[in-house]
């Protein structure tokens, strides 16, 4: 099994050993401990609830500070689709190409026109591959990841095309480094991300060995600095943008699917929805779809928790905003984009398995069966796990003690003052 890198941590100075994140986290990654949360690497698929529950803001998403720009001497800018869903009245997405630039980026180039090359590769391979209908979208890195690591019949599902980020990432520097006579090592491809899964999916990527992303900023972090120069921008706009209605349309839920130009389709966001999409596919319930499309934020990318915008809000926004636009600007051509497919295999990662083999795993299922029966079932969180079953599973892993339950502990308390009076009375 191997190693796994989360982009969300703990701030242990402000976590207050709640109970708020367990009980929200879709994989149980989670656990309080010495009245402090816990993340499990292996278990978090950085869908960002835990940032998005806490109320003490005590988990985060690493990313990179604006600095990062001044290690590179030509620097471009990757904005996604959902950072235009983030300004209110903008008529035109080049008002935010050009802030970008006088923020000190060389160039950009929109995740959104990769995305429209993206949608024609799908087009063809689902038409092309009816024996694995319903193909399930890979540009939600939480979604794949979730899928490695609990729906192992779903892998050969898995749509084996790069996601538009990674895709836009390549396109962009062998742009900058026509257009600039550089190396490809002097140029920095900047992803401005809504999302920290897509953080971890450019230090840890699936089905590609190595993103050419070299940097990932937050949009959050983005927004005010562009602010100012948005309004200075107005008047000198510069025609930066490459993409249309498709490529615009892949911030918010439905977008990729509508890319598709078919109504065979199911559309899916929120972690929750997602994985009851997931368990009932795994039940061959969809098996007369051609594509599902899923995203872990509410509302797609608009709801990641890098953004600043309600995600509602921002979703009517991208829609207003797309309205005029053509279809597509960005089209595959004569051009081929072979290195677009993934290269590398995606393995299932048993990471929620209790033994090492089958025999020890039956023992601790048992194991775990016998625990739920003792336990009294209320799933109140006060142990640090999120269920009693959860619980149970931490047992028999060795990281946890029945006496960890409150209603346990007590019981044990009890028995011990009966015995220590007992002992008291016969002297």
């Amino acid at each position: 099994m191997g190693k796994f890198f989360t982009s969300v941590h703990l701030k242990e100075d402000l976590c207050k050993g709640c109970i708020n994140c367990i009980k929200r986290c879709p994989t149980q990654a989670i656990r309080v401990r010495n009245g402090k949360a816990v993340i499990t690497k292996e278990f978090c698929i950085d869908c960002g609830e835990c940032i998005r529950i806490c109320p003490h803001h005590a988990k985060e998403a690493t990313y990179d500070a604006v600095s990062i720009m001044g290690q590179f001497e030509y620097k471009v800018a990757l904005p996604a689709p959902s950072l235009y869903a983030q300004f209110n009245n903008l008529e035109d997405i080049n008002i935010v190409l050009t802030a970008l630039k006088k923020m000190g980026f060389d160039d950009v180039y929109e995740v959104s026109g990769a995305a429209e090359l993206v949608s024609e590769m799908s087009r063809k391979y689902v038409r092309e591959h009816k024996e694995k209908w319903p193909i399930i979208s890979t540009a939600c890195p939480s979604v794949v990841r979730l899928i490695k690591v609990r729906f192992p019949d779903l892998i050969e599902h898995l749509l084996p095309i790069c996601a538009p980020v990674d895709v836009a990432a390549a396109l962009a520097r062998k742009k900058a480094m026509k257009d600039s006579g550089l190396p490809a090592e002097k140029i920095g491809i900047i992803f401005i991300s809504p999302c920290p899964a897509k953080v971890t999916a450019v230090k840890d990527p699936i089905g590609i060995e190595k993103s050419e992303i070299d940097g990932v900023l937050a949009m959050k972090e983005i927004y005010p600095i562009l602010l100012p120069l948005m309004k200075h921008s107005i008047d000198e706009v510069e025609e930066l943008g490459i993409s249309g209605r498709i490529g615009i349309s892949w911030g918010s839920t439905g977008g990729e699917a509508g890319g598709l130009l078919t109504d065979n389709y199911l559309a899916a966001d929120g972690i929750e929805n997602v994985i009851r999409v997931l368990e009932d596919l795994e039940d061959r319930k969809f098996n007369q779809l051609e594509f599902i499309e899923l995203n872990a934020c509410a509302g797609g990318c608009v709801g990641g928790v890098l953004t600043v915008e309600n995600p509602y809000a921002a979703k009517v926004k991208l829609k207003r905003l797309r309205k005029y636009m053509p279809v597509a600007c960005n089209h595959l051509g004569v051009k081929t984009l072979d290195d677009a497919y993934w290269t590398g295999e995606v393995k299932y990662e048993p990471v929620f398995k209790l033994g090492t083999d089958m025999k020890e795993s039956i023992a601790k299922l048992a194991q775990v069966e016998e625990l739920c029966d003792k336990f009294p079932g209320l799933d109140c969180g006060s142990c640090g796990a999120p269920t009693c079953k959860a619980l149970a599973e931490d047992i028999a892993r060795g990281v946890a003690h029945d006496r960890d339950c409150i209603h346990i502990l007590r019981e044990y308390i009890h028995k011990l003052s009966d015995e220590i009076s007992l002992i008291d009375t016969k002297k």
